[in-house]
């Protein structure tokens, strides 16, 4: 599968990983063509053992593409590492969820936030597009670093009121999604990797099975001077939305939050944040979101891993 007429930066490898994805992964392949105009793109997709179908669908929707078959679940970031090794060296990478759906041009628009440099001495090397939701409502992506300040706040608060106050570590202010906005760290739902800033980074962090891998690419991207970047004009539809519900995933959410703070400010530091995790996943439990509960005794229970 190949585009041709590049009209903003260099190729594109779209990286979309898969797990029993069979039910959604369609839609986004159909939304390709249109969400890649303007570029020259390849696709490759890395499937985690799949039993579903999956790649069934991928063969028949996109009989050009290459398919990265890891043989059974080894993990979100271990897909994409192995997707990016297949990849040519020469090309940035789209990397998107099997239930994202692109709006027209995305990628153009994406791929023209790369070539900007918002501050001194420092490039965009990764950028996100707007999302929505499968109801076409805004879906707030962008993020603070997480902090134990930020985490009492919405304890105390409530995540929603504090993001609104901008003392939360989701950014809700409604001016930050209209325009081209920095943050330490955006959803990895949709995301457009600069091949200098994947190349100066290095692999993503398969220790992180689930969640915080994409958290952990962001801020070492940061460290080494390439900036997270929402690219307002371009839009997607991520569908979304399982971790809320399930309480195995929202506990995979919350451990490896907690860990990836762990190891970036010692034990003293991680311990108070565990805690400051906790009050927070008891205070949603007892507010009616019911996976809050098997998260904080995840995070009780939850050994630190090396």
């Amino acid at each position: 599968m190949v585009s041709v007429g590049v009209t903003h930066g260099q190729p594109i490898t779209v990286v979309v990983v898969t797990w029993n994805s069979a039910s959604v992964l369609g839609g986004l392949l159909d939304s390709l063509p249109a969400g890649m105009e303007g570029t020259a793109w390849t696709l490759v997709i890395a499937d985690n053992g799949s039993a579903d179908g999956t790649l069934e669908v991928a063969r028949q929707a996109a009989p050009d593409a290459s398919l990265v078959e890891l043989g059974r679940n080894r993990g979100f970031a271990a897909a994409v590492n192995r997707a990016v090794q297949s990849a040519d060296v020469a090309t940035d990478i789209l990397l998107l969820n099997p239930d994202v759906r692109l709006a027209p041009r995305c990628a153009a628009r994406l791929a023209m936030r790369l070539r900007t440099s918002p501050q001194p001495n420092r490039r965009v090397g990764i950028a996100v597009p707007r999302l929505l939701d499968g109801a076409g409502e805004p879906t707030p992506t962008l993020r603070h670093e997480p902090s134990i300040p930020r985490v009492l706040a919405e304890t105390i608060l409530g995540a929603r009121r504090a993001g609104r106050w901008g003392v939360g570590e989701t950014i809700l202010a409604s001016d930050a999604y209209s325009r081209p906005t920095v943050a330490p760290w955006a959803s990895g739902a949709a995301m457009m990797i600069s091949r200098e800033c994947l190349s100066t980074c290095g692999a993503w962090d398969e220790s992180f099975f689930l969640y915080s891998e994409d958290t952990e690419f962001a801020l070492r991207a940061r460290e080494r001077g390439f900036l997270t970047e929402l690219a307002p004009d371009a839009r997607a539809v991520h569908l979304g939305g399982a971790s809320r519900r399930d309480p195995r995933l929202w506990s995979l959410l919350a451990v490896n939050k907690w860990e990836l703070y762990r190891r970036r400010h010692g034990p003293l530091r991680a311990g108070l944040f565990r805690v400051a995790c906790v009050a927070r996943e008891l205070r949603q439990a007892a507010a009616g979101h019911s996976p809050g509960a098997a998260a904080a005794r995840a995070l009780m229970r939850s050994p630190a891993r090396r």
